[in-house]
């Protein structure tokens, strides 16, 4: 019975098609992530990517009202979203998850040609599965909308023998460097090897052309971004926000090197154990290149210094083609059935997903609403309640601001942390100079009369021992608390 079904499953791949095989990732991807697609937030940089970008769909473009450190792209895809549909949380998440299939399915046509239809479907497959479990990979984030463009881009490059397509594959990496600027390592590494690619046959001028299209492709997308603010006399803003701000970041937000050197050394013994048992043909030129991105993705890692779950998904397509072409050539896999086990996996991983589904019913059985999540549940009760909303301070569940229609009270405020991030004030000229300065002028300058955290957490991060001293006073000697909504403490101010 069990073998009848798995064979009904199992797709013919001989006769596969593309349409069929994009339906049937969208199929997976949908069924994994749909629960969440109620919920106020999964990642607290998703709601900030959506407060940008309903500041531009208003009229202001990113980094001149509101601030985050991301490229405009980024905004862009939330902004089109929004502009589009409203304020839909199902629409955003809905495309969000068509970024996760478009890269999958473009993993899905490099595996096919690498090796199988086989092996690039499930290499597709698995990619949804981690692009959409564990952590926040559930909401949208910026390397889901980066990583489409990339694979797309990577699959023209390695299947392609048409000179013009070079350029369209620079504009998808432009594309993709203006959704997550630390990409560009990986870019560049791509760019330099279909140069040097070319020239090791002796195909000088083809790979000028090429490695020029490419290039040309990419500064065509990074100029279009720019235009606007150029247009507007602020090209300095978008040099500053878009280029200067990330890489200082970067150089002040740094993990130690034991907590980024476990994944090199994995990825090191996997290399090395391919290389050695010749189950990678480092000679391909489609591997080389895979082999390339990774080296330019865990360079990005190794000099952002730190390595955030989300972050992974960036290497995760590349990295799961080269892992599937190893156990693919693997004789241990060719004894048995595997298939059961597979099936038990997959249906095992998504233990987040059937229980967010019963977290859904559970609220709308309990509120009469499928959307869930104190930054729904909050707002509606502001209203309800007839509370202030000028100057509102949400310290947690941010994407408040957007539900009740209203903005942060500074550009600092955009993401709660951001509030303490003092190396990036200058990037947007903000007067104050520190985290404590900031949050001060918001609470004795600002005076928000409603302030929204949550319970049992620290406000800012715990490292910040002066910020933390700082609103853990002053909150109980100038605000009470008026409600809790679940997780959430909402302050009235008493004067």
């Amino acid at each position: 019975m069990l073998k009848k079904l798995i064979d009904y499953f199992t797709p013919s791949y001989t006769h596969l098609k593309n349409r069929t095989a994009f339906l049937l990732l969208l199929l997976t991807a949908f069924l994994i992530r749909f629960p969440f697609f109620f919920r106020d937030y999964v990642d607290r940089d998703e709601s900030t990517f959506i407060l940008v970008a309903q500041s531009w769909v208003n009229g202001h473009l990113p980094y001149t009202e509101l601030w985050d450190i991301k490229p405009p792209i980024t905004f862009l895809f939330f902004a089109s979203v929004i502009y589009s549909f409203g304020k839909s949380f199902l629409a955003i998440r809905f495309f969000g998850t068509l970024m996760v299939v478009i890269s999958a399915f473009f993993t899905y046509k490099i595996g096919e040609k690498m090796g199988s239809k086989k092996l690039g479907f499930w290499s597709a497959v698995i990619c949804v599965y981690l692009q959409s479990m564990f952590g926040s990979l559930q909401g949208v984030m910026s390397e889901h909308i980066c990583m489409a463009f990339f694979m797309a881009a990577l699959y023209l490059i390695i299947s392609s023998k048409k000179g013009y397509r070079y350029g369209m594959a620079g504009l998808l990496m432009g594309l993709a460097v203006m959704t997550k600027l630390n990409m560009a390592y990986a870019i560049l590494f791509v760019g330099l090897f279909v140069l040097f690619d070319h020239f090791s046959k002796k195909e000088f001028q083809r790979g000028m052309l090429r490695s020029i299209g490419y290039g040309t492709g990419i500064l065509v997308i990074i100029g279009l971004t720019v235009l606007p603010y150029y247009l507007q006399g602020d090209a300095g803003l978008w040099w500053k926000s878009v280029v200067k701000a990330p890489l200082e970041y970067a150089g002040a937000r740094r993990y130690s090197i034991l907590k980024i050197s476990p994944l090199f050394l994995i990825l090191t013994a996997f290399f090395l154990f391919a290389w050695k048992k010749r189950l990678l043909n480092f000679r391909e030129r489609s591997v080389q290149i895979l082999l390339v991105v990774v080296l330019g993705v865990l360079l990005s890692f190794l000099r952002g210094g730190r390595i955030n779950g989300h972050y992974l998904i960036q290497l995760h397509p590349v990295l799961i083609l080269l892992v599937a072409l190893v156990v693919s050539k693997l004789t241990y896999f060719k004894r048995f059935d595997y298939r059961p086990y597979v099936l038990f996996l997959l249906l095992l991983l998504p233990v987040e997903t059937y229980l967010e589904y019963a977290a859904v019913v559970k609220n709308k059985g309990a509120k009469g609403s499928f959307f869930n999540g104190e930054g729904i549940d909050v707002p509606k009760f502001i209203i309800a309640n007839g509370l202030e909303t000028k100057d509102i301070l949400f310290l947690e569940y941010h994407i408040g601001y957007w539900v009740l229609g209203v903005n942060p009270p500074t550009k600092a405020a955009t993401h709660p942390s951001n509030i303490c991030k003092s190396e990036m004030f200058p990037f947007y000229d903000n007067p104050r100079t520190t985290g404590v300065e900031e949050i001060r002028f918001i609470m004795e300058t600002i005076r928000p009369k409603t302030v929204v955290i949550r319970k049992n957490k620290s406000i800012f991060d715990k490292k910040l021992l002066e910020e933390n001293e700082y609103i853990n006073a002053y909150l109980p000697r100038h605000y009470r608390l008026f409600e809790t909504i679940d997780r959430a403490h909402i302050y009235q101010r008493l004067e």
